[in-house]
């Protein structure tokens, strides 16, 4: 179930697999965030988090300027803080935002997997 569907963003809760999915789209900016940040806490509290695997399918995203990798450490590092049974993040399309987002989990000691894809999506 599809519950935010946003130009820059989608959110889905998917209860068979107990599932949250988020999947972004593009270079997220600056005044982007704030609302993906509050839609996001209102999807995750829609469930109990310690039963559901957080799903970010990070297909669609791509590179990021060097200014803001720290803020995608950030973002991987508060993900891991949710208190989700389990974190998987699908790889990038782009070879260039795949190595930016690795090196950033390796740098933050992440617990999630990263994973090729998952059988299942939006």
């Amino acid at each position: 179930m599809i519950v935010v569907n946003k130009r820059k963003y989608k959110m889905a809760i998917d209860e068979n697999e107990k599932e949250i999915q988020v999947q972004v789209h593009g270079l997220m900016r600056e005044e982007d965030v704030e609302g993906y940040m509050i839609d996001l806490q209102e999807t995750i509290d829609k469930v109990s988090r310690p039963h559901y695997t957080f799903v970010v399918d990070a297909t669609h995203q791509t590179p990021v300027p060097s200014k803001v990798v720290p803020q995608l450490e950030q973002t991987m590092q508060f993900y891991s803080s949710l208190g989700f049974k389990d974190i998987l993040v699908v790889k990038p399309a782009s070879k260039i935002a795949q190595v930016q987002i690795r090196n950033a989990l390796q740098r933050i000691n992440f617990s999630g997997t990263f994973v090729e894809r998952v059988s299942h999506s939006f």
